[in-house]
């Protein structure tokens, strides 16, 4: 048994001496692992950090079998963050979520490409604490979970959507929302199509932009908690336990910076 694809590399566990188990997220055969030699030494481990792009063979006598994995770099982006803690968050979360939530060796191209997205987007844009967010949801569709936030629950509205119900995980407009609103997820209205929220514009500054992330990211992490991981647990992995963390403390960055 034998391949070659490109991937993205989730994470490297030092295995014996001198290899390491590497998961890669590959762009026609999913999440798929491999036993890659000399993986612990200087030169390679540099080529499997978190986020950074290859070129992958892989090759075992059976399919089931673990197999040995070659890597050549292609993108380097593990290096651009670490100047900048809040990238390198990003990255880190990004790539510990695909590893505990897909499964292995069953192909997943939209979520493939919308990771390679997510990691421009980290690298070259302010807002990509949104993308990744909607990475998060385009994620939980993927895998056949995905939130319904097109109308009301209740009443059919498609504007004033303001909560998701944790759940059916379906939009629900903010004068439908009555009693139950403490009980609803808060709704970014950048995650609703066309900008549509109850009165509320898309983040004009990078302390709004904090808040709605830290929003998205507490409605999305329920819905991986629940559906995908709720068979383990429902644990998301500590690198996103970070990335929430980072985004609760609004006085880390000026709130009157645009991000226009």
């Amino acid at each position: 048994m034998e391949w070659t694809d490109e991937g993205i590399v989730l994470s490297a566990r030092k295995h014996g001496e001198s290899s390491a188990i590497a998961q890669l997220l590959t762009g026609h055969r999913g999440r798929h692992a491999g036993l890659v030699r000399g993986g612990a030494g200087r030169r390679i481990r540099g080529v499997l950090q978190p986020g950074n792009q290859v070129s992958a063979s892989w090759r075992a006598r059976l399919a089931e079998h673990l197999g040995i994995l070659t890597v050549e770099p292609m993108r380097a982006r593990a290096a651009n963050f670490l100047s900048d803690s809040d990238r390198l968050a990003g990255l880190s979360a990004a790539c510990a979520v695909a590893e505990v939530v897909l499964p292995e060796r069953q192909p997943h191209r939209g979520t493939y490409e919308g990771m390679m997205t997510l990691l421009d987007e980290i690298e070259r844009s302010e807002s990509w604490p949104l993308v990744y967010v909607r990475w998060e949801a385009g994620l939980l569709a993927e895998l056949g979970f995905g939130l319904d936030l097109g109308s009301c629950a209740r009443t059919g509205a498609e504007t004033g959507l303001a909560y998701v119900s944790p759940r059916s995980g379906r939009a629900v407009g903010a004068a439908a929302a009555g009693e139950y609103r403490d009980r609803l997820l808060p709704l970014p209205a950048f995650l609703v199509a066309d900008g549509r929220g109850a009165g509320r514009a898309l983040p004009a500054t990078l302390g709004d932009l904090r808040d709605a992330a830290a929003d998205g990211l507490a409605l999305t992490g329920h819905f991986l908690a629940r559906h995908v991981l709720g068979d383990r647990g429902g644990a998301l992995p500590p690198a996103r336990a970070r990335l929430v963390e980072r985004f609760s403390r609004r006085n880390t960055i000026p709130s009157d910076i645009s991000v226009r």
